[in-house]
């Protein structure tokens, strides 16, 4: 027989996984690409605050949050903003390269 806190803790490590890179890497870390660790830190602090004050909606939400529909939304937000990133410094490169050759003439 598994008890709730066996259950509880599992689900919590299952949880707290995917949200690990949250509290290993910067927010404000240059050339970050990664912009969903914003909404990831939120996430996981939210979780974290719920789960010690009730265990039984932090496994809720654990639950909620590997359903398919979150975890396709989650891995398509992560593609689309990651494109978008790549594309952002690529504009970045370009009006840099402009003000050197352009206006600055080296």
């Amino acid at each position: 027989m598994i008890s709730e806190t066996q259950v509880t803790g599992e689900a919590s490590w299952v949880f707290a996984s995917s949200f690990s890179e949250v509290h290993s890497k910067s927010i404000f870390e240059r050339d970050r690409r990664d912009w969903l660790v914003i909404p990831d830190a939120i996430a996981a602090y939210i979780y974290e605050t719920v789960n010690k004050m009730s265990p039984k909606v932090g496994q809720f939400l654990v639950d909620a949050a590997q359903t398919p529909a979150v975890v396709v939304t989650r891995n398509f937000l992560i593609r689309e903003t990651t494109k978008l990133s790549i594309l952002a410094e690529q504009l970045m490169e370009k009006i840099k390269n402009l003000w050197y050759t352009r206006v600055l003439g080296y």
